[in-house]
């Protein structure tokens, strides 16, 4: 049977005018800044009036460990969404941007697929309203700003071996991960040693994506730090004074973008920290604004809940003094086989021993997203090749670790895949049971707060760190930022270091290589592993297949 391509889906959308899903939301026309007919930004002014109202229910949908047989998190919270407004109760999703990089790599876009989809794809998974280029711009901004005060002189007397602030740019590019700069002599001011991370790992990215408003946005700029004097006094974004500026190119970036699902009902779409070298998650801005005037706000985090949620829950939250009501945890047979032992060639054929095995990770996942206070409900991604008897063996073990899961089928149907997923998640919500708490307080040292996530979260036996990272994590300290939470970078694949140990490992240890501070994002950057802050393009990346048709049409994006 041959199948509809998401983009084909999306292209066929029966769309409405962005003001009347605005105006759905009690959201007036005058504070809606439209980009075409099909996605606005909503204006500031909105926003702040919203404040006094009372919050809606909040829906966080996360996953099992990725696997390359795909796991639908997107997919799964488009479709609950829909599935929601379906059986009477309104709700809004609040996602992450995509990034270029991956769109053109290996990951694809992040829209959803089939029938569980928001639009337009492909704006969205392009360009869409220009926030990301306007946080490359800004970003870069403070770099030239950095180069240009030492090539007048060095006012702030910066240690050139010091700068910790790199450039950015939105595509997987490794050739730029190390570099030097300011080749070619006296005019082209002083060569040092550098590098590029991708847009989604810069601070900028985080700050935007953590900030309540433009004052704060400013704030949180200024409290940057670029680099380090030879005394190793560190130097503040505000030392440099590319603050304000920066803060102006971000002005409109800070207002969340308004679109809509294949079934007409309101998404909001702002920001797009990556997972596994940042923090995962949409902005609170959004997410805030969106509880302000839904009865639902159905919200992802980005891989598997040992990071996305992870970070959701310790780092978001508590920032944002958000509670989560029900946790959806998104699993499929096709993952659940590859977490136990299956090759991807062989995942069509019926194997109910490797599913009952790589179950271990959903187990891991839901006990860990239990200890966070908050019920757990798996969604079970439906592919047409899954058995009943594969179905029936998620469903046995979610049961024995205290949660169900429930079939889903919104890749195909759309909301009508979903409702039994949407009337039990409503149902939990309403309940009112949940009880939740971030997994260690802010007086907790830095490097305890790392060995709790690596061995409560991971299962890790030890942290591996040496001598320096210890006794930079106590300057911090030192400093005033140890209150900060911890922001792990590591591989989204395992629960280890070690991206090819899938399902449920214990025994191993969890190697830092390199600490960050965020002082502006406010949390600490542990890079674990091999993990890259700038990924490079697979050997056969999408965008060979990307390309315009004879009608001018977009193909190959997903």
């Amino acid at each position: 049977m041959d199948y509809k391509t998401d983009i084909e889906i999306a292209r066929e959308a029966s769309k409405k005018p962005i003001q009347e899903i605005g105006a759905n939301l009690g959201i007036p026309e005058a504070d809606l800044l439209p980009f075409g007919h099909d996605k606005a930004k909503i204006s500031a002014e909105f926003i702040a009036a919203q404040a006094g109202k009372p919050d809606g229910k909040l829906i966080l949908v996360t996953a099992i460990s990725p696997t390359p047989a795909g796991e639908g998190k997107t997919t799964t919270t488009v479709g609950l969404s829909d599935g929601l407004n379906a059986i009477g109760k309104q709700s809004t999703i609040c996602i992450r941007e995509a990034s270029l990089g991956p769109c053109f790599g290996m990951k694809g876009g992040a829209a959803g697929g089939g029938y569980a989809q928001v639009v337009p794809m492909e704006d969205m998974n392009l360009h869409f309203t220009g926030d990301f280029h306007a946080i490359t711009s800004a970003h870069n901004l403070l770099s030239a700003m950095i180069d240009n005060h030492i090539y007048w002189g060095n006012e702030l007397e910066i240690d050139e071996r010091r700068i910790v602030w790199k450039r950015v740019m939105d595509m997987n590019d490794r050739a730029l991960r190390d570099t030097v700069i300011s080749l070619g002599g006296v005019a082209n001011g002083f060569a040092r040693q550098t590098g590029f991370d991708i847009t989604v790992a810069s601070e900028v990215m985080a700050i935007l994506c953590l900030a309540t408003d433009l004052k704060d946005l400013e704030q949180r700029l200024g409290d940057i730090i670029v680099a380090y004097r030879r005394d190793r006094k560190p130097i503040y974004c505000r030392d440099i004074e590319a603050d304000g500026a920066m803060t102006v190119l971000l002005q409109q970036a800070m207002q969340p973008n308004l679109v809509q699902t294949l079934e007409n009902n309101p998404a909001l779409v702002h920001g797009g920290p990556f997972a596994n070298i940042a923090h995962g998650c949409n902005s609170v801005v959004a997410t805030q604004t969106a509880l302000k005037i839904s009865e639902y706000v159905v919200t992802e985090a980005g891989f598997g809940a040992d990071l996305g949620a992870e970070k959701f829950m310790n780092i978001k939250c508590r920032k944002a003094g958000l509670a989560p009501d029900v946790v959806v945890l998104v699993a499929t047979v096709r993952a659940s086989k590859m977490n136990g032992g299956v090759a991807r060639a062989d995942l069509g054929e019926e194997n109910v021993t490797a599913v009952i095995e790589g179950c271990a990770n959903m187990g891991r996942h839901i006990e860990n997203l239990k200890s966070f206070g908050v019920p757990v409900v798996v969604a079970i991604n439906h592919f047409t090749t899954d058995t009943d008897d594969e179905v029936e063996a998620i469903k046995a073990y979610a049961l024995s670790h205290g949660s169900e899961a429930i079939l889903c089928t919104h890749w195909a149907d759309g909301s009508a895949g979903t409702r039994a997923l949407a009337e039990r998640v409503a149902q939990i919500a309403e309940a009112g049971v949940a009880q939740f708490a971030p997994l260690y307080p802010d007086e907790m040292p830095l490097f305890e707060k790392i060995e709790t996530i690596a061995k409560r979260i991971y299962r890790a036996d030890e942290v591996l760190a040496d001598k320096k990272i210890r006794q930079q994590l106590r300057d911090w300290e030192a400093a005033g930022y140890g209150h900060l939470p911890i922001c792990m970078a590591k591989t989204q694949y395992s629960f280890s270091s070690d991206p090819d140990l899938r399902g449920a490992p214990t025994g191993h240890s969890m190697p830092v290589r390199e600490v960050r501070l965020s002082a502006g994002a406010g949390f600490i950057v542990v890079i674990c592993g091999a993990i890259m802050t700038m990924p490079g393009l697979p050997r056969n990346p999408a965008a060979k297949s990307i390309r315009l048709n004879d009608a001018g049409e977009i193909e190959g994006l997903f």
